[in-house]
Order: C-alpha cells, then sequence, then structure tokens
C-alpha cells in the first residue's frame, strides 16, 4: 500500500498502522447475500465498458456481490494470531471462517517475481538481519518520499527470498505470535493461486483472496510495474474474469485504472487520512487529497473505472481528539450511491487499536470491546470489514444479522 501515513518503529511506512495502528495509507470493501460463488469464466467487455460490466455481475453468475454482507476479509491472514502473509496466516484466517482471505500485499523480486510482504522493507516481517551473508544489502532508499533503511525485496532474487522465514512485525503488541517466528517462508503470488484452488477442492466451496498492488510508482519507476505481472499470473491461472474469485485492491488510483484495461476482476481504490493524497496523485501532480476522493464527485469518478472502496474506519466514523468515535459521515450512503461497496480497514481486538469508547482496562495490548466496535461500524451499512481476527468478526456479524 502507499505512505501516505506515519511510520512504523522499524522506519517502515505503515501503510496501515501508525505505531502498530490502523490509519495512514488503508484498506477495503464488497456484497452480497449469503452463498459463496464459485469462479465463473465470463469475459467483460475491453477497456471502460469493464467498469460497467462488472457491475452488472450482481451475484447470479457468483460474483463478488454473492459474498456474505457483512463480508469479513482476513487481513494479512489471521494476523491476530500468527506473522503476516505466510500460509500458517492465511490457513488459520479461512479455518476460522473467514470470507476473503488477504493473501497478498505484492511486492516484486529482483528477477520480477510477486512475493506476498506487508512492505518492499523486510526488515521488520523476516529474519534477514540474522543472514550474514545478506549484510551488505541493508540500504536507505527513499520509498515515496520517505526515507527508508532496510532490506528491499528487490534487491533479492526469488531463490534468495526464499531462505528467509517470517517474523511477527508487531512482537511489543503481540508478543505471543513470535511463538511461530520462523515457522513459514515467503509465499510467491504464484504459490497463493496454488493454495486458493487447493483448497477451494478442500472445502468443497470457492476460497476468495484480496490481493493488493504495494507502491507501484515507485516499482514502475525501478522497470517492475506490477500491474503487467499481475495481470499475467491471473490470466495464466484463468483468474482474470469478472467473476474470478480475486478482487484486487490499491492505495494509488491510477493503478486500479490501470488494470481496469488489463483483467476484468473486481477493483477497489484504497482511501488513506483525508488530508492525504495518493502517492501517484504526488508525482503527476493531481491536486486532490483522499478528502476530495470521498466527496461525491471523487467517487462517481472512482465509480467509472472500479467497484469499491477501501476506506480506513476513520472516513466512516470519525474520532475525536480523545480517540472516540464521534458521528458518522455520509461516505456509506454516497458510495452506494455512486454503486461503490465499501470494505473498511482495519478491526483489531487490542486497546490500543480500539476506539478509546471501546477500550478496556489499562493494558493497551490486552483484548477491549471488539464487539461493541464491531456493532458500531457494522451498523453504518458498511459491506465488509477488514480485521486481523477474523473469528471475532464473524461472531459479531452473527450478532448483529441476527439482530
Amino acid at each position: 500500500m502507499g505512505t501516505q501515513g506515519t511510520h512504523g518503529t522499524q522506519g517502515i511506512p505503515e501503510s496501515r498502522e501508525p505505531n502498530g495502528q490502523d490509519r495512514g495509507t488503508a484498506r477495503r470493501a464488497l456484497l452480497g447475500a449469503a452463498v459463496l460463488g464459485a469462479g465463473g469464466a465470463v469475459l467483460g467487455l475491453p477497456g471502460a465498458a469493464r467498469a460497467d460490466e462488472r457491475h452488472a455481475s450482481d451475484g447470479h453468475g457468483g460474483g463478488y456481490k454473492s459474498l456474505p454482507k457483512p463480508t469479513v476479509i482476513g487481513h494479512r491472514g489471521a494476523s491476530g494470531y500468527r506473522p503476516e502473509h505466510t500460509f500458517g496466516s492465511y490457513q488459520l484466517a479461512l479455518d476460522m471462517g473467514a470470507d476473503v482471505v488477504e493473501a497478498g500485499d505484492l511486492v516484486p523480486t529482483k528477477d520480477g517475481h510477486l512475493v506476498c510482504r506487508h512492505e518492499p522493507e523486510i526488515g521488520g516481517t523476516t529474519d534477514v538481519s540474522a543472514h550474514p551473508e545478506f549484510a551488505d544489502r541493508k540500504t536507505t532508499k527513499t520509498l515515496d518520499g520517505i526515507p527508508v533503511t532496510g532490506w528491499f525485496t528487490e534487491d533479492f532474487t526469488l531463490a534468495e527470498l526464499k531462505t528467509l522465514r517470517a517474523v511477527e512485525r508487531i512482537p511489543a503488541n503481540r508478543p505471543h505470535n513470535t511463538l511461530y517466528n520462523g515457522r513459514w517462508e515467503i509465499p510467491t503470488f504464484e504459490e497463493v493461486l496454488h493454495w486458493q484452488d487447493e483448497q477451494t477442492r478442500k472445502r468443497g466451496k470457492q476460497v476468495w483472496i484480496y490481493p493488493e498492488t504495494k507502491h507501484p510508482t515507485y516499482f514502475r519507476a525501478l522497470g517492475l510495474g506490477l500491474e503487467e505481472r499481475l495481470a499475467k499470473v491471473l490470466r495464466k491461472h484463468g483468474k482474470d474474469k469478472k467473476n474470478s474469485p480475486v478482487i484486487i485492491q490499491s492505495f494509488e488510483p491510477t493503478s486500479i485504472q490501470r488494470l481496469d484495461k488489463l483483467v476484468d476482476n473486481p477493483l477497489v481504490v484504497l482511501l488513506s487520512a483525508a488530508n492525504a493524497r495518493p502517492w501517484d496523485f504526488v508525482t503527476t501532480g493531481d491536486p486532490r487529497t483522499v478528502a476530495d476522493l470521498v466527496k461525491p464527485e471523487g467517487l462517481k469518478w472512482i465509480a467509472s473505472y472500479a467497484q469499491g472502496i477501501g476506506p480506513t474506519l476513520d472516513l466512516v466514523i470519525p474520532k475525536d481528539a480523545n480517540g472516540a468515535l464521534t458521528t458518522p459521515t455520509t461516505l456509506v450512503a454516497d458510495a452506494h450511491r455512486a454503486g461503490l461497496i465499501l470494505h473498511p480497514y482495519t478491526m483489531r481486538n487490542e486497546n490500543t487499536f480500539l476506539p478509546a469508547n471501546f477500550r478496556q482496562g489499562t493494558d493497551p495490548n490486552a483484548y477491549g470491546d471488539a464487539f461493541g466496535a464491531f456493532k458500531t461500524y457494522f451498523a453504518t451499512g458498511i459491506d465488509g470489514v477488514f480485521s486481523d481476527n477474523a473469528d471475532t468478526a464473524l461472531l459479531a456479524r452473527e450478532d448483529f444479522v441476527n439482530g
């Protein structure tokens, strides 16, 4: 995702979690009845007609609108319980019952493979610092205008990355997840697609995934364009159709516009803090901010090439100076009026990530009243939510649907 937000303790631009929290650069949206649809094989029309064609896929063909609502999306898998973007995390999210697994924040390797990491800098999510053979790869780069020091996927071949193992990204908040440090390797997106097929066969129902193009402007400048690589892999696996069980997201609207010309998948524009500008807007001189994009005119523009938005939860219900929820905005109604679904991000159970009025006790890493927070957000009419804790989200949805 982009780097409009604040930065983590590793010096990594933390698109979604300042100090581990969910603010800066952000996440998602979906719709539907209560049946998981199988990926159909209906091709959309080329060019600009694709957006209308995908909107017309109303679930009868098993498209994204056939998903349960509100849709529970496992954020980087079940990252509340396992190191994120590992098959351990993805598998647990499915086992818990997540409707969709966010399998793939996509970044490229030096030799052009797409792999799944939260950011191209991998010092905070792998054991690379313990590999003396890669000590000389540590460097400082400017990532979306921010100096970042560490190790970067684009400086490693896939074979080299496969010698590394994943570790917990926020161990101070989730010390229990460190039990699983070193257990899983970095998955490629191609491996994710094979896993998706295998799990669909085993479970007898379609498994959905929700990849994201990360820092596409940055990588395009390096000659590692993400969109063409993603489209090629999806086409190879027959998953580039309007009813394919793969929803694609990005914080950069031009990345989604590019994908609209390459594939027929449902597409989602991620929206971070209201005062932020997508990095592609910064580089091209587009003066619009996220605040402009969430106005009816901005939403109408997004709807011309995408099917949904993934706003930060703060765009749905702002917080006051104390971090407590205030009055919902009109974003849900405005987006629905434009024909867009909303998949906000990210719900987590720990006090430090919850609105102040749902925290319990004084331990920032203890669980707060997550159910109360879910109920409040679901009541706004959002179509789904990204959550690190799919099990909690599913119980909260059951409470909400059953009144």
